[in-house]
C-alpha cells in the first residue's frame, strides 16, 4: 500500500538526515491523515493516487508562478517535491501512448465536436489519473477534437 511505503520512507529519511525529502513525505503523509480525517475511512492506493496526483499539480502551477517571479530558489524547491513525489505514482505513460488513449477514448465515447470534451475528459481521468499530467491531456483532447471538425 502506497500510504505504508510512504511511512517507512519517512522514517528511512528521518535516520539519514535527509531533511528535504523529510519535509516532502511529510507534506504526502499530512495529506493523507487530512483525507482520512474528512472522510472517516483509511486511504487507499487509489485515493493515494489522486490525492498524491493534486500535489504534483499544485507544485507545477506553482512553479510557474515562481518563474514568471524569477523565484528560481522556489522554482527548485518545488521541482525537488515534485520529484520526491513522483515516486509513489504509477509508471508516467509516453506522449505517444497518452496520444493513443485520447484517440481511443474519442472513437469509444462517439466524440466529434468540443462540446464532447466533458464526456472524452471523464473517460480519461479514470484511466490516466496519476499515470500522465491530465492538463497536458486535456490540452491534447482539444486538439484532436478541433482537428476532427
Amino acid at each position: 500500500m502506497i500510504k505504508n511505503i510512504l511511512l517507512d520512507d519517512i522514517k528511512t529519511a528521518m535516520r539519514a538526515g535527509e531533511k528535504s525529502s523529510l519535509a516532502a513525505l511529510r507534506l504526502a503523509s499530512a495529506a493523507f491523515k487530512q483525507y482520512e480525517v474528512d472522510e472517516q475511512s483509511e486511504v487507499s492506493d487509489e485515493i493515494a493516487n489522486q490525492i498524491l496526483t493534486k500535489m504534483v499539480k499544485q507544485r507545477r502551477e506553482s512553479i510557474a508562478q515562481y518563474e514568471a517571479g524569477g523565484r528560481q530558489d522556489l522554482v527548485d524547491q518545488e521541482q525537488f517535491e515534485i520529484n520526491v513525489l513522483m515516486t509513489y505514482l504509477p509508471e508516467q505513460l509516453s506522449a505517444e501512448e497518452i496520444k493513443v488513449q485520447v484517440i481511443s477514448a474519442i472513437e469509444n465515447c462517439g466524440a466529434s465536436s468540443m462540446r464532447d470534451m466533458g464526456k472524452v475528459m471523464g473517460a480519461l481521468n479514470t484511466q490516466l489519473l496519476g499515470k500522465a499530467d491530465m492538463s497536458a491531456v486535456s490540452s491534447l483532447v482539444k486538439a484532436q477534437l478541433s482537428s476532427n471538425q
